[in-house]
């Protein structure tokens, strides 16, 4: 393992050809980026706020991803994937900290989400053997109580880079959802990229249940959602699982999230809505993808989804530079950093009620019908809760607890 990586060449990878983007470089712990000149003159831009086209060598800021830019740091496994590195480095004697976030890249190398790839690439091999969710689901859980250097091996070599804290795995599902394959790269022609979610141990065995259903529910209220599924499970109620949205057959689209975009700490949650229905607006240039933004917060916001940090709002990029807003995930409910909104409506983060909502879309400029509709079709679909959860065998706890939540 190559812990003093100096040098890492970035490119861009729709499915066809690799566009060399530039490279990036370490000296005294500071790193730096250049774009290739062939690729300036694509005028491609894959971080237009803080990584604009320009030629020459850009000191990248120290603060808040390590010295990275964050369209980079999007591509770093974040929660249980950093874990499951760290763990493995401990394994070799070697201390997380001396490793430098080049030494990461190289990790992610051609695996990560997204279009962006690293050289060298030194990703996880792939592998096509079926996989058992109940043993996959053993072995995360042998993890979390400290477990052996090869079950932590195959892990990293599910979890490619996928982000966020629960422990998950990249997968591949056939049509019919009877198989289940690894899934990084060459997939079968019969078979799609999926990632499944396993609960962790401040999670309940019908945690999985609970994202699904609030998926469903969020469906109905009209945000954008990817195919979900909820596998059997012989430990709780279900493995949730979702449709990877940054593929599509073997074309690969750009990932950015609100949190690389805006060099916004998802840790220290300072974000409103009103900065994100702006930013939806500047970047895609489409007052149909704000709308999208504003369903999402309308729902997150009813649906007592607090955990709406920078991190959980994406934006997509195909090979033509064309953005629009990601498909919603990691809909569920949660609380926030001292029980608040991560993400405020207005200004408000403690107690959001609709009449903010109502004013945010007013704010940029959406009709009150529009708003009022909005509104009423989410609280219409939330309304559902108890019925959708009893038929997914939410706990009895759980359904009591979270309707009273999501209709205060």
């Amino acid at each position: 393992m190559n812990t003093s990586v100096k040098e890492v060449k970035v490119g861009l990878d729709f499915g066809q050809i690799v566009h060399n983007v530039g490279r990036l470089a370490i000296r005294d712990r500071i790193i730096y980026f250049e774009y290739n000149d062939s690729f300036l003159q694509q005028n491609i831009n894959i971080s237009p706020l803080r990584l604009p086209l320009q030629r020459g060598l850009i000191e990248l800021p120290q603060r808040p991803f390590e010295g990275l830019s964050g369209v980079f740091n999007d591509s770093l496994p974040d929660g249980w994937g950093r874990l499951l590195f760290d763990r493995l480095l401990r394994s070799k004697g070697i201390l997380p900290g001396d490793v430098s976030p080049l030494s990461r890249l190289v990790h992610v190398g051609s695996s990560g989400m997204g279009a962006l790839v690293y050289e060298p690439d030194n990703s996880p091999a792939n592998h096509n053997e079926l996989i058992d969710l109940n043993h996959l689901y053993s072995q995360t859980q042998e993890v979390l109580t400290g477990s052996s250097a090869d079950v932590i091996k195959e892990l990293l070599a599910l979890n490619g880079a996928s982000a966020g804290a629960r422990p998950k795995a990249l997968i591949d599902i056939s049509h019919d959802r009877k198989q289940i394959t690894h899934g990084l790269n060459n997939i079968a022609d019969e078979f799609e990229p999926w990632i499944v979610k396993f609960s962790n141990s401040q999670d309940g065995a019908d945690a999985g249940a609970i994202e699904y259903v609030y998926a469903l529910m969020a469906k109905e209220a009209g945000v954008p959602m990817p195919d979900v599924h909820l596998f059997p499970s012989i430990n709780g109620a279900g493995y949730f699982a979702v449709k990877r949205f940054d593929r599509d057959g073997a074309k690969r689209l750009h990932v950015h999230t609100a949190s690389g975009l805006l060099h916004s700490d998802f840790r220290t949650p300072s974000l409103d809505y009103e900065t994100l229905l702006t930013l939806t607006s500047v970047l895609t240039k489409d007052i149909r993808e704000v709308e999208k933004m504003y369903r999402l917060a309308v729902f997150n916001v009813l649906s007592h989804n607090r955990d709406d940090h920078a991190k959980n709002f994406s934006f997509l990029m195909d090979e033509r530079g064309q953005w629009h807003l990601s498909p919603a995930y990691d809909l569920t409910f949660s609380s926030g950093p001292g029980g608040e909104q991560s993400t405020m409506v207005m200004g408000e983060g403690r107690n959001p009620q609709t009449t903010h909502l109502v004013k945010l879309g007013q704010e940029v400029k959406l009709s009150k019908k529009l708003i009022d509709e909005i509104i009423e079709k989410t609280k219409n679909s939330l309304n559902k809760w108890p019925e959708i959860a009893v038929n997914h065998h939410v706990s009895r706890a759980n359904i009591q607890l979270i309707a009273k939540k999501i209709n205060n």
